[in-house]
């Protein structure tokens, strides 16, 4: 699993990326409460989402920095867990 980590404001946020069976998913847990994991839809570079992940952890809200990220590189994802 490759993933990027912070910490913001005493609080724990992770972000990564792991591949499952052959998908790609991504698991975003906030530490405390909410654990959620999509799956890549389509074909989709690894880099370009590696890059998406990236830009959304070194934001202050990851959530909503990751599915711009996605939305602007066009990458589909579906709700595995969350």
């Amino acid at each position: 699993m490759r993933s990027v980590m912070r910490s913001v404001d005493q609080g724990f946020d992770f972000i990564g990326k792991r591949l499952r069976h052959g998908d790609v998913e991504i698991v975003y847990d906030d530490g405390v409460a909410r654990r959620m994991v999509w799956r890549v839809t389509g074909r989709v570079p690894e880099a370009e989402v590696d890059e998406a992940i990236a830009h959304a952890a070194r934001e202050l809200r990851v959530l909503p920095a990751l599915y711009a990220e996605l939305r602007k590189r066009r990458i589909g994802i579906e709700v595995i867990a969350g």
